[in-house]
């Protein structure tokens, strides 16, 4: 049976890894649903919604460099178990609030701030164990798991979430603390293969601030990470759907799950064909074509009044992310040696959840001001561009062939 897996996962200590971030993805994506719907329904404000996205980002520009050198210096799994623990006690904090009625905002604001501090806590660290784990020739098809991982997660928890949240509210929290769980135990039996990291002194700025100054002078990095930063930010909807689902395609909570779970459906597929059929050539043109199909989606969710055409549009959303997200991370790991890739890394959370928790912020004053639909629509419209514009200012982004020659040169490094 274990021969008939993909190749990483016949490694032990990477399929221990794929597992945990199973358990934190269905996890996470169970409590996005009911968070998102509680929210919502207190004040029925759309810009709720973007206060809890703003929330989750505010710690991130703190801790992120601290964090990244914390994953340089100790065993990354510990830094990560760490991380997931926090998340298990949000998730028991966000059980008493329900408990208690959930009838105010400031409690998932102050929890949005505590994810937010996992999340700068335990990005670096996650991130960077992969190339650690499976040898050179398999991180191609690593990359792509870790993305089905998440997506696959993100595709069953927010359906299943709903579900449970109709049912019984507390019970969402109570699952997935369970799950939290599970992930500890199997992050703390990884072995990761490499000694403890003991680089340069924890409070020097110049080991701080050493993995910026490496995206800053290498262009493909640099473009590709800001790339995904401007297109999420304007392009993204997930932050109304909530608004969407309740005001404008009245589907309820069970309605609202599979809106959620839709980019995942089309994240998944394109995970499985990048984990059987790599990219191996035009890899800087395939991300700039993506990102542009990304917002052409986003435009036709915005405009959509069908359900099924609006569970399509999101479905090509995510199709077209997790190719992003896959030429991205590869440039990542490969164009980055490992003693700075959690710094490297660090530097690419901000980017990254500046997109997705300042889009969420960006995408509730857009709705409070103009509207939900021309809010979604004209960040489409301005995702497009942003492909376009990066093209040009990026030559060697866009001339990225193979994606499995990259390294870091001596230049850079």
């Amino acid at each position: 049976m274990r021969r008939r897996l993909p190749e990483p996962l016949q490694q032990r200590d990477f399929s221990l890894f794929w597992v945990s971030l199973l358990a934190t993805g269905f996890a996470a994506a169970m409590m996005a649903v009911a968070i998102g719907w509680q929210v919502y329904a207190i004040r029925e404000n759309p810009l709720d919604l973007g206060l809890i996205g703003l929330a989750e980002f505010l710690p991130l520009p703190l801790l992120a460099l601290p964090a990244g050198h914390l994953a340089d210096r100790l065993p990354r799994r510990r830094v990560y178990a760490a991380a997931i623990a926090l998340d298990a006690l949000i998730a028991g904090g966000l059980l008493v609030v329900t408990l208690a009625g959930a009838s105010s905002l400031w409690p998932f604001l102050l929890l949005a701030l505590a994810a937010g501090s996992a999340a700068a806590l335990g990005w670096p660290a996650a991130r960077s164990m992969p190339p650690n784990l499976v040898s050179a020739d398999l991180l191609a098809s690593a990359m792509a798991l870790r993305g089905i991982a998440g997506q696959g997660a993100t595709i069953i928890g927010p359906a299943i979430g709903g579900l449970i949240f109709a049912a019984q509210a507390e019970l969402v929290y109570v699952v997935a603390a369970a799950l939290l769980f599970v992930a500890i135990v199997c992050i703390l039996a990884v072995n990761e293969g490499t000694q403890e990291r003991l680089l340069e002194p924890a409070a020097s700025r110049e080991a701080l601030f050493a993995g910026a100054r490496f995206v800053r002078r290498t262009p493909v990095l640099f473009g590709a990470i800001t790339l995904d930063l401007f297109a999420v930010l304007f392009g993204g909807a997930m932050a109304l759907l909530p608004l969407f689902a309740k005001s404008i395609l009245d589907v309820g909570p069970v309605g609202l799950g599979i809106l959620r779970s839709s980019p995942a459906v089309g994240a998944l597929v394109a995970g499985i064909l990048l984990a059987h059929r790599p990219i191996r050539g035009n890899a800087g043109r395939t991300l700039l074509i993506v990102v542009a199909i990304f917002g052409a989606a986003n435009i036709v969710f915005g405009l959509s009044k069908s359900f099924p055409l609006s569970v399509a549009a999101l479905a090509v959303a995510g199709f077209a992310d997790m190719f992003s997200m896959n030429i991205r991370s590869m440039t990542v790991a490969l164009a980055t040696p490992d003693e700075l890739r959690g710094r490297v890394t660090a530097v690419e959370m901000v980017f990254i959840s500046g997109s997705n928790e300042l889009g969420a912020f960006e995408s509730g004053i857009a709705a409070a001001l103009i509207g939900a639909v021309p809010a979604v629509v004209l960040g489409g419209a301005a995702t497009i561009v942003i492909a376009v514009v990066w093209g040009r200012l990026f030559p060697d982004l866009r001339r990225i062939d193979r994606l499995e020659l990259l390294r870091p040169s001596a230049e850079e490094t």
